[in-house]
């Protein structure tokens, strides 16, 4: 989709996003801080019918950021939301898992290796690391040693 097609179709979540990067024709980048990825999510997927891919997490040392991949099938679009938390003792977002079920495995591998807590996740368990991993050591965290 060409680019002045995707920024009309924002239209309605611009205010809630940061600089909007297109790195390529095919493949947009939607920074967003932490409290708005619930509305903008809701929006890809609800609003424009976007197919939700996966959900990353990324220890950026300054904050942490969770992805969530979403593709526009008929132009072979990838579109990301980037959300921004900026608390790193206590890193929460707002769980997209209630929008879209199949976040929920997703979600909870980055909890699991990050540590960021989803608000309003229906279950958010241990899923990759074992029962006995020390509680509150996050292997992808910056700070430790491997």
């Amino acid at each position: 989709m060409p680019q002045n097609e995707w920024d009309k179709q924002l239209s309605p979540i611009r205010h809630r996003l940061a600089d909007v990067e297109c790195k390529a024709p095919n493949r947009w980048y939607l920074p967003c801080e932490a409290e708005h990825v619930y509305e903008v999510c809701r929006f890809l997927f609800y609003d424009l019918g976007l197919r939700f891919v996966i959900s990353t997490g990324i220890d950026a040392e300054d904050c942490f950021e969770v992805l969530h991949h979403f593709s526009d099938d008929a132009s072979g679009t990838m579109v990301t939301v980037k959300a921004f938390i900026r608390d790193r003792e206590s890193p929460q977002i707002d769980s997209i898992t209630p929008l879209i079920p199949g976040a929920e495995w997703t979600e909870r591998e980055i909890h699991d290796l990050l540590g960021i807590g989803f608000r309003n996740h229906p279950n958010l368990q241990r899923l990759i690391l074992a029962d006995d991993w020390p509680e509150g050591v996050y292997p992808l965290r910056k700070e430790v040693q491997t």
